[in-house]
């Protein structure tokens, strides 16, 4: 299983949508560095739920239920979605200024990429994350 980020700004796309929804599709990725991470997921990879925007910061769980296929929203065919489910709500959420102070983590994309919408967490990362976050890894 692999580990991911995904980010939405609170305004478009909240932690709190997320949850009411359940399962949802991860649509309107234009960007091809991050639709070619969203090709990679496969069913049962978990990603963050990241906020962007003001409050930049980890807030829940979500886990893939359906791989890669075309997003309908984008007329010219070349970019696609994949669906998560809600898996939990984090009870400490993880900042960008904690991610960034962490040497632990400073290999991630988040640190380095930081406009990625999309982003790859290795294994090491998402255990120390999820600690970090009050949850099991």
């Amino acid at each position: 299983m692999a580990h991911w980020l995904v980010k939405s700004e609170p305004d478009a796309w909240s932690w709190q949508q997320q949850v009411e929804a359940g399962t949802t599709c991860w649509d309107g990725v234009r960007n091809h560095q991050a639709a070619n991470n969203l090709k990679a997921m496969q069913v049962g990879d978990r990603a963050f739920f990241y906020h962007s925007g003001a409050e930049r910061q980890i807030v829940g769980i979500v886990e893939v239920v359906r791989p890669y296929y075309p997003d309908p929203g984008d007329a010219s065919g070349r970019f696609g979605m994949v669906d998560m489910r809600t898996v939990a709500a984090v009870p400490n959420p993880v900042t960008l200024a904690t991610v960034k102070a962490d040497p632990q983590l400073q290999n991630l994309a988040l640190v380095r990429q930081s406009r990625l919408s999309v982003m790859p967490v290795d294994d090491d990362a998402w255990r120390h994350l999820c600690s970090l976050a009050g949850v099991e890894g």
